[in-house]
């Protein structure tokens, strides 16, 4: 299949899958902002550069490495800006759990993954865009598919920032309850996404059976180039063991099921870019899971030797 080809491919979205993805997206970020507490921002005072570092990190370096990733590669327009859509959204919830498995800093991996939550409701549509506009065929296709920067972001900017806020207030004035709601939302959000994928899988299976071969390996190297970016600028920052990896983890494992809601509620259905963002959210999870097997061996053969 020719970058054409693939370019053309769409996701079967009707009005009502439409909305059901703008409900889930609403209620995804009000469920995460309900999860955030000001002890998560307390390492911004106590350690500023390396939290600022670590947040550079994902919202800057990771954006840029795609586009050199992308420059290198050439892939088809359609998984180029699914590329940017992941590298452009926040950590994602695992990324605590496996720094937790991975024996590194749990707290600073909250605080990343909460202080990019939040910057990203405003972030996430901005960096799309602006990304995409620095690789012609995927500024070429955006172009195509008429879709104005301005209403974009600005729909994009309400659907993730709204909720967020209100989610934070409820926090922060009625924390009880919101740990209470948060425990129901939580499942509810993610069997929502679930759910979605596997009926757009089973609907679009023609698009993953024709793309896989050209979508597989670019998120293997692109979410192994992210692992990279963690762990390298960790060592630039200076940060011990613990913060290293939670910096790797951090880079590596993105919020790709918000970047799939996105792709398909903004972007009409583009095949390709949703077939890169559904495989990163598939693939960051075994890299994820491999990661911390690696670090856990490591800690044996280190303890084992002394």
């Amino acid at each position: 299949m020719n970058p054409d080809d693939i370019d053309a491919l769409r996701v079967i979205v009707d009005d009502q899958t439409r909305l059901a993805m703008a409900v889930i997206l609403v209620g995804m970020m009000f469920t995460v902002a309900l999860g955030l507490r000001v002890a998560d921002f307390s390492n911004v005072r106590k350690t500023p550069i390396r939290v600022a570092g670590g947040v550079l990190t994902q919202l800057i370096g990771l954006p840029a490495l795609t586009l050199v990733l992308i420059l290198i590669l050439s892939p088809p327009a359609s998984i180029a800006l699914g590329m940017f859509v992941v590298a452009s959204c926040p950590g994602g919830n695992v990324s605590n759990l496996l720094t937790m498995f991975g024996r590194g800093n749990t707290a600073y991996s909250v605080s990343l993954t909460a202080i990019s939550s939040v910057v990203s409701a405003v972030l996430t549509p901005v960096s799309i865009f602006v990304w995409s506009s620095l690789y012609g065929p995927t500024a070429e296709l955006i172009g195509q598919l008429d879709i104005q920067p301005g209403p974009f972001i600005s729909q994009t900017v309400g659907l993730l920032a709204i909720p967020l806020a209100a989610g934070m207030l409820v926090a922060a004035y009625f924390p009880g309850p919101a740990a209470r709601i948060r425990q129901v939302l939580m499942p509810i959000s993610l069997f929502g996404i679930a759910i979605l994928i596997i009926v757009g899988a089973a609907q679009n299976w023609h698009i993953i059976v024709a793309a896989g071969a050209i979508v597989i390996p670019i998120a293997v190297i692109h979410n192994a180039a992210a692992f990279g970016l963690g762990s390298v600028s960790g060592r630039a920052l200076r940060l011990d063991v613990a913060h290293r990896r939670s910096l790797t983890f951090e880079v590596g494992i993105q919020n790709s099921g918000l970047g799939l809601l996105i792709l398909l509620s903004q972007f009409e259905g583009l095949g390709g870019a949703a077939a890169i963002t559904g495989m990163w959210s598939l693939w960051h999870l075994v890299a994820g899971s491999a990661l911390v097997g690696l670090f856990r061996l490591l800690d044996w053969r280190t303890l084992k030797s002394s």
